[in-house]
């Protein structure tokens, strides 16, 4: 399995909200990502989510601190490992349609990340 995490990261300067989460699942030698404006809740509602740049492996290890560049600050929210289940391209960074098994402590079952006309949709299924 690979792995994941998922950031709370405070005080962007793009971020008019001030607070999103960033979810960053481990490709080969870096973490393809996106931006969540809530987190995903089994069984519950559609997240939206941005796909954002993609991010260096020591994300991955990150637990808190300051992002550089005054971009604000970030800390781990959960951890874990993920299984890709199925995609609609090998290349996960091309793909737009993912699902994957994820299993964290808050995370765990099938999350499904799609692409749709406005940006992303995040779902999490038991």
């Amino acid at each position: 399995m690979t792995r994941f995490t998922l950031l709370e990261h405070t005080g962007a300067p793009d971020d008019p909200v001030g607070r999103h989460f960033d979810l960053l699942l481990q490709v080969g030698q870096a973490c393809c990502a996106w931006r969540l404006f809530e987190i995903p809740l089994p069984g519950g509602e559609c997240v939206t989510a941005l796909q954002i740049a993609p991010h260096r492996l020591q994300w991955l290890d990150h637990v808190a601190g300051d992002v550089s560049g005054g971009r604000g600050s970030a800390r781990r929210i959960d951890a874990g490992s993920y299984e890709v289940l199925s995609a609609d391209d090998v290349n996960l960074a091309a793909a737009t349609t993912i699902i994957v098994h994820i299993q964290g402590d808050l995370l765990s079952g099938r999350l499904r990340i799609e692409a749709f006309h406005k940006g992303w949709a995040v779902s999490l299924s038991g």
